[in-house]
């Protein structure tokens, strides 16, 4: 099913529905989800959203180009429109982003017309609990030029330790394998304002980023940075090619303030925090075809 929406849906009253109706629900990876596909048609980016976003981020500001992490911020207020309701078996608290990947099949400018789309793709079993899979994508008129994965955890008993993988999940949903550790390329001291900020850029004011005292309710020690502000800073900083595919893995919270280091050689990087803790970890390859 299809539905047709005439504006961006508001993240405060989605937020507090889902953390609502949260304690109701039973996740469980064979449970029903819900099927509507929803459709934000004639989207156009605000401008000086954009560049906040941008200085926040690290990327270019002035460019006619939409960064590749961009679109997620403008399909996430749908995303949670799907994940807030009755229907959408995984509660909204809690719920944990492990993966993102995105392909890019063209430079999007920011001054374009664009079709938005988000629907949830499936449930996947994890060890610790039951994954849904996000699908978002960007249409310039009838072509689909960018497009994403996310797959978000929520945390339950499973009835046994192993993780259930389908056919063709890419390599960075899995454990990595042991390798060198990639060289360090620089030290960013972050700010505790950067939930804040970001939030304030994003729309995403999930209290566990925004103060001490609000990521204590939730069993955070600081408030700690959104993920997909970590792997969008890192981005900036890496470069991407105008096709690319890229692929990363949340492994771990970035408490702020504090002092993460930017590592990278060729596509592969990492944020890697103290005692060598890999926060992140993604890859960025070229699109050939």
């Amino acid at each position: 099913m299809t539905t047709v929406l005439t504006g961006s849906p508001s993240l405060p009253g989605l937020l507090a529905r889902g953390a609502v109706l949260s304690p109701f629900k039973r996740p469980r990876p064979d449970a029903e989800f819900p099927s509507t596909r929803l459709v934000l048609p004639g989207l156009r980016v605000d401008l000086a959203r954009l560049a906040a976003y941008e200085r926040v981020c690290g990327f270019a500001t002035g460019d006619d180009a939409l960064p590749i992490t961009y679109p997620h911020v403008l399909g996430f207020p749908l995303a949670m429109r799907l994940m807030s309701t009755r229907e959408f078996p995984l509660p909204l608290l809690g719920l944990v982003h492990t993966s993102l990947g995105i392909t890019r099949h063209q430079r999007l400018t920011a001054t374009g017309t664009y079709e938005l789309s988000v629907h949830v793709d499936g449930l996947v079993p994890h060890r610790r609990g039951t994954e849904a899979v996000v699908v978002t994508e960007i249409r310039d008129g009838e072509a689909v030029v960018w497009e994403s994965r996310s797959r978000y955890l929520a945390r339950h008993r499973t009835e046994d330790g192993h993780r259930a993988e389908p056919p063709g999940v890419s390599e960075a949903h899995k454990p990595s394998e042991a390798s060198e550790p990639l060289p360090a390329v620089a030290e960013w001291r972050l700010a505790g304002d950067v939930g804040r900020r970001y939030g304030a850029a994003s729309g995403d004011r999930n209290p566990i980023h925004l103060h001490p005292l609000t990521a204590r309710l939730f069993g955070f020690p600081r408030a700690i940075a959104h993920g997909m502000w970590t792997v969008a800073r890192c981005l900036a900083a890496h470069g991407t090619p105008e096709r690319a595919l890229v692929e990363a893995e949340f492994r771990a919270p970035v408490l702020l303030p504090g002092t993460v280091t930017y590592a990278a050689r060729g596509g592969r990087f990492e944020l890697r925090g103290g005692k060598e803790r890999v926060h992140l970890a993604g890859r960025v390859y070229p699109l050939t075809s």
